[in-house]
């Protein structure tokens, strides 16, 4: 699936020939659509589709049908006034055969199919569980304790369980027999010779599936296979699972399901498992039963309504389509990208959108990200895009009325109060009034916020020509004459420095070496200094750069190992140790972003080749994340090995609804847990991005849960999927789709 292709781009980067390159050929993608009950006290039991796609639920006061639910839009349960006198049956069971609806009550099997021809009576009022044999004629009956055959409409045989209750049945059709669960055994009845007779007892049985002829048999504390051929299990009982304790195994599409208290899971052909947890997924967490869907989609009932995990052939660049739509739409505030936090359970109709602390920062890459897809398709929408963006960003610059300082943000006036608050640490929320009495803007403007002006800037005066290029450059150079006319610091609109905008010697060289800040706010600023040095050719850059970096120890403090970055000893300053409690995801994305301006505008060959080591030393760090941002920014230095394979899986895994709901893992016994560590990494390897509660750059990655919060807001995939994918596109190392034709 890899071949080698040159790319012929004005490229801000170069592409290695020699690096390998993905060809975007569709891949299964998952998402799902979710129907709730409006009686969440209704108990349900069963869900099926038959052939002609319509899906039908059994709960407790008859039968219920999904109705309007489509992605991110949730549909609800109704009742079903297909056929009338359906509703006056005291329905026990719901079932399919020859994907056929067929129905339990409490005299007879009954189905509206065939013509209305099947109603054989069972003689068992409180009749509970049954299961079709080898004809529609032919079922096995049970409320429990007694089981009867019917065949014809007849009942030709009555038994019962030696000891045992009955817990559910499936049909073996290569044997021509009825396997029964128990609670604490399995019983097999042949119909050749109508004999009922236990081949396994284990105490705590909770759910079992019939697959090729063999069973597997759910426990409170995991799954075993039994073998009626060796007439005993193989192998170990499989602890390995998400969850253990099961509610219900289903064989649907070809794939193993399980239901449990805590969500669903698929296995997958690796052994591993999808694990389908939360509102992301289903409406509940307590998984009352599994089957097939329509159009090779898996239902799955819950306590609280049915979710449909759907099945979906796409390419990369499909995928990247609906994230596109889906910034347009809703995070896209005066040009800015933004997250949305306002949502009431994960109602897109309640969004609002207000400014937020980064949105500078996540402009920033949804801007490159638009201008490198112009640069790719030449497409006309995303040029629109990033231009819309860059007023926005040019409009913090003008705002404020200060030479070359940018406001974190701006809203028409009157919206904010003007108060103390918790904010970085205790400082007023910065809001000030603009001069033309109409709008109000933010200060406290931060080291992020200028990592990310620089980054987009950048892109657009190596990427474009004409005005837009020269806009760029023009705030370049006043951004940085700004920090250095002020000592290497963002003065606010108080006349006081901003709290993170300090690249000052005495503030960066004040931090033990071990403090991350020394080493990254050196590396920022020495990207800044090169990036306007090299669209301006101003001495003064040049000469403030190696002025930080000789005299003042800058080159020493960013070529430092990462691995050497860690906590405090215990005379170091209060705020020296709450900056190394723990590893920064923030820091992360403000070195990488930066990365590109380092290396490609080095000043000379040797600093260019120190550059790419220290670059190479974090990108190694960062692995285990399997980051396709951070893979692709390393890419772009010329490397020929940057987890290509493992950027597709983080591109691929990204989930399409990217509302935050509640997510937890830490309880999973199918994982490999770490000991606490200075990286807060938790596990072995990083779950998929549909998995976990963490999409953000900026944030760790290996954060298992999520436990509050639930639906509240939805974040923007302009900064978090569309950056890596355009970048992938840009450098060449995804190729445009590919049909499968």
């Amino acid at each position: 699936m890899r071949s080698i292709f040159c790319l012929i781009l004005l490229s801000a980067f170069k592409l290695n020939a020699q690096q390998p390159v993905y060809q975007d050929i569709p891949y299964t993608q998952d998402y799902s659509v979710k129907h709730y009950l409006k009686d969440t006290t209704l108990a349900l039991s069963r869900v099926f589709a038959d052939r002609n796609g319509v899906i039908q639920v059994l709960s407790a006061k008859g039968l219920l049908q999904p109705n309007g639910g489509q992605f991110q839009y949730p549909g609800t349960l109704e009742p079903v006034r297909a056929y009338r006198p359906m509703a006056d049956k005291k329905l026990a069971g719901l079932g399919v055969f020859q994907k056929q609806f067929v129905y339990l009550d409490d005299q007879t099997v009954l189905s509206n199919a065939w013509a209305g021809k099947l109603l054989a009576r069972h003689g068992l009022p409180k009749a509970r569980i049954f299961c079709p044999g080898a004809d529609r004629f032919s079922f096995l009956v049970s409320d429990g304790t007694t089981l009867k055959m019917l065949q014809d409409s007849a009942v030709i045989w009555t038994g019962k369980l030696a000891a045992d209750q009955v817990k559910d049945i499936r049909f073996e059709a290569a044997q021509n027999r009825f396997w029964i669960l128990g609670e604490q055994s399995v019983s097999a009845f042949s119909l050749a010779d109508k004999s009922l007779k236990t081949v396994f007892r284990l105490p705590g049985l909770t759910c079992f599936e019939l697959v090729k002829n063999q069973l597997y048999l759910g426990t409170h504390d995991g799954y075993l296979v039994f073998d009626p051929a060796l007439n005993k299990p193989v192998g170990p009982t499989q602890k390995k699972l998400p969850v253990t304790d099961l509610t219900m195994i289903s064989y649907a599409h070809g794939n193993l399901w399980f239901g449990s208290n805590r969500g669903a899971f698929m296995q997958r052909p690796d052994g591993k498992f999808n694990y389908y947890y939360g509102e992301r997924w289903v409406p509940g967490n307590r998984i009352i039963h599994i089957s097939e869907g329509p159009e090779n989609s898996v239902l799955i009932l819950t306590n609280k309504g049915l979710g449909e995990i759907r099945f979906r052939q796409m390419t990369l660049h499909e995928k990247s389509l609906v994230y596109e739509k889906q910034v347009r739409q809703r995070h896209i505030r005066y040009g800015f990208n933004c997250d949305v936090s306002t949502l009431k359970n994960g109602d897109l109709s309640t969004f609002e959108m207000g400014q937020r602390d980064s949105d500078n920062l996540w402009t920033a890459m949804y801007l490159v990200s638009q201008l490198y897809r112009h640069k790719v398709t030449g497409d006309p929408e995303a040029l629109q895009n990033w231009m819309e963006s860059f007023e926005a960003m040019e409009r913090l610059f003008t705002i404020t009325g200060m030479k070359g300082y940018f406001a974190r943000g701006f809203e028409r006036k009157g919206y904010f109060k003007f108060k103390p608050e918790q904010w970085d640490g205790g400082l007023t929320n910065g809001w000030t009034h603009a001069k033309d009495g109409h709008w109000d803007w933010r200060g406290t403007t931060s080291s992020d916020q200028t990592v990310g002006q620089f980054f987009a800037l950048t892109q657009i005066a190596e990427l474009t020509d004409g005005d837009t290029r020269k806009r760029a450059i023009g705030l370049i150079d006043k951004l940085m004459t700004n920090i250095i006319n002020n000592d290497w610091y963002l003065i606010d609109f108080d006349g006081k420095p901003t709290l993170w905008g300090k690249w000052h010697p005495d503030y960066v060289n004040g931090f033990p070496t071990m403090v991350g800040d020394r080493k990254i706010n050196s590396s920022n600023i020495i990207a800044f200094l090169q990036v306007a040095y090299h669209f301006t050719q101003k001495p003064i850059y040049k000469e403030k750069a190696y002025e930080l970096m000789q005299k003042h120890g800058y080159l020493e403090n960013l070529l430092r190992p990462m691995g050497e970055i860690g906590k405090t000893p215990p005379n170091a300053s209060d705020w020296a140790k709450m900056l190394s409690k723990e590893w920064n995801h923030s820091d992360d994305e403000m070195y990488f972003l930066a990365y590109g301006s380092l290396y490609r505008y080095a000043f000379d060959s040797k600093l260019k080749t120190q550059f790419w080591a220290t670059i190479k030393e974090h990108w190694e760090f960062e692995r285990p994340e399997k980051n396709s941002l951070w893979n692709f920014i390393y890419a772009a230095t010329g490397a020929k090995a940057f987890d290509l394979d493992e950027s597709i899986w983080h591109l691929q895994e990204f989930p399409l609804d990217m509302i935050e709901w509640s997510v937890m893992n830490s309880h999973r016994k199918d994982l490999d847990f770490v000991p606490e560590n200075f990286r807060e990494q938790t596990t072995t390897s990083v779950l998929p991005p549909d998995e976990r509660p963490e999409l953000k750059h900026n944030r760790n990655l290996f954060k298992l849960d999520r436990p509050g919060g639930n639906g509240m807001s939805e974040l923007s995939a302009g900064d978090s999927f569309l950056l890596p994918y355009w970048m992938g596109r840009y450098l060449g190392v995804i190729s445009a789709p590919v049909s499968s034709k």
